[in-house]
């Protein structure tokens, strides 16, 4: 990878495992983990490499390769499938290619158990969280410099797949290395189990972290910001409000972690954005070293179309023709031609509609380019894949969240120190500043939506507020109307894949599918 180096190991940590497959698979080794770290101490930086690239690479050999057996390696990457269920769900992105299941995301109509791309993320969280269960237990059993520390990391990468199991499918099994050798089907553990597992392993992993560690690895901010969004969807995910907890973290990462608005919010999502002081934690992508149809790439390319757009100057090779945003998203901003925030300039609307008639047709909708492969502060080459690492956290969602919490009642929240951060956000993009009496919940989700959208988190945030299912809020092709209807409330959640439930009898379906 770009920033993590890669070691070249005789180690294979579960390599082709499918989520069908026995989740007590035991790693292959040529050498003990001991023996391995004895003649290479730098050796962890290559596991651990393996781990934080699951969540944006396909396989070890390739874009072409998958780690998981019968998922397409193309379109199957953790951060695709993100991509996919958190934004072209919602009402900011929409995808206009329709293929075997695509359709359904993109109207929220029609979702049922063999819907591959549920499958796809299911899946994933299934091939990471055993990999964490299997090197746990070696770390604990020996010595090496920094490893408290590499403990912490696997305990925060596997409570971050286990978050997408809390946050879209409402329940799982819970599987961790006490249990992962069990030799028979686990029992389904409820949303309250997992939410309770994760959040004790993230209390644990914040005492192991760093505050500071290598780009692309997880330091006490990366934990906190993970507490701060369980915490803030509390009341979504166990029924119980947690904001003063989800303030209490926020806070953290704004006052402890070292972080600052990045001046330049188009470098946020440039290439060189590794230069970036707002990036908290990043998925890292590399146009040459970890190339993959699922990372960056994906967002790029699939928002470029050389009909209408020049791809040099977003630094690709390839448009795809595929992404549009919707007028639910750039409608935030009032007359993009007038408006002068600069994240209302980030859309391609010439040759395109404002309208999107039909979500089939290129030209229907804006295209979004707020993220591109080209390079901020440098030159750059087009390249096939992006380089472009992905912002899963940054500093301005800290500063939203405690905003968001401050407006919620949380205890030990200022007023005034939530408005300064929202006008920190407002006036780095040219915005307007805002009074205390605008501060309320439909402004926070508004400007979450102009801030925020297409960073994976625009669903969780709808949820949230009540926004998702029902009609109280419509948008372009909601429940697969032109001009959005009401959809029911178990779409809330997604439902649990059918090849789960075939491989765990244990599984019960979520209701209403």
């Amino acid at each position: 990878m770009k920033k993590i180096k890669f070691y070249g190991l005789s180690i294979l940590l579960l390599a082709g495992l499918s989520c069908s497959d026995d989740l007590d698979t035991v790693p292959k080794v040529e050498l003990s983990l001991d023996q391995l770290l004895q003649q290479d101490p730098n050796a962890i930086d290559g596991i651990m490499s393996k781990l934080y690239g699951s969540f944006a690479l396909s396989g070890p050999n390739g874009p072409g390769s998958s780690d998981i057996s019968g998922d397409d390696a193309g379109e199957s990457p953790f951060l695709r499938g993100i991509i996919n269920l958190q934004e072209f769900t919602a009402d900011g992105i929409k995808n206009r290619w329709g293929d075997d299941g695509l359709d359904q995301l993109t109207t929220t109509s029609g979702w049922d158990a063999n819907n591959k791309f549920f499958r796809y993320l299911y899946n994933r969280v299934y091939y990471t969280v055993p990999q964490c269960n299997n090197l746990l237990p070696v770390l604990n059993s020996i010595d090496f410099p920094q490893k408290d520390q590499v403990v912490g990391e696997v305990k925060f990468i596997r409570a971050l797949a286990y978050y997408y199991m809390i946050d879209c499918f409402g329940k799982g099994v819970l599987v961790t290395e006490e249990n992962s050798s069990s030799g028979v089907p686990l029992p389904q553990s409820s949303r309250q189990e997992l939410f309770d597992f994760v959040e004790a392993e993230l209390l644990d992993a914040e005492t192991k972290l760093p505050d500071n560690n290598s780009y692309g690895r997880a330091n006490k901010s990366a934990a906190r910001m993970l507490l701060a969004k369980l915490y803030i969807n509390a009341q979504v995910y166990i029924g119980v409000a947690r904001y003063d907890e989800a303030l209490t973290y926020s806070n953290k990462v704004i006052t402890e972690g070292n972080y600052s608005l990045d001046p330049n919010f188009v470098r946020i999502f440039s290439g060189d954005n590794h230069t970036s002081p707002e990036i908290i934690y990043p998925l890292i992508a590399d146009a040459l070293v970890s190339q993959s149809y699922g990372n960056t790439t994906y967002i790029v390319n699939g928002s470029l179309n050389p009909e209408t757009m020049n791809l040099a100057d977003y630094g690709a090779t390839a448009g795809w023709g595929g992404h549009r945003a919707t007028k639910a998203w750039y409608g935030l901003f009032g007359n993009l031609n007038t408006s002068t925030d600069i994240r209302a300039s980030l859309f391609w609307t010439a040759g395109h509609s404002f309208e999107m008639n039909d979500y089939k047709e290129w030209t229907n909708g804006y295209p979004s380019i707020k993220f591109r492969n080209s390079n901020f502060g440098s030159s750059s080459s087009q390249t096939e894949f992006s380089g472009t690492d992905f912002p899963l956290f940054r500093l301005a969602d800290a500063y939203l969240m405690y905003a968001e919490c401050v407006v919620r009642g949380a205890a030990g929240g200022n007023l005034t120190q939530a408005v300064n951060y929202v006008n920190q956000i407002r006036t780095r993009s040219n915005a307007s500043e805002i009074t205390p009496g605008a501060l309320t919940l439909d402004f926070i989700i508004d400007e979450r939506g102009r801030e925020l959208n297409f960073e994976g988190h625009r669903r969780t945030d709808l949820i949230r507020y009540g926004k998702f299912t029902g009609g109280s809020y419509l948008w372009p092709w909601k429940g697969n109307n032109v001009n959005g209807t009401s959809i029911p409330s178990h779409y809330n959640l997604f439902p649990i894949p059918q090849s789960a439930i075939g491989a765990n009898p244990n599984l019960t379906q979520n209701p209403g599918y």
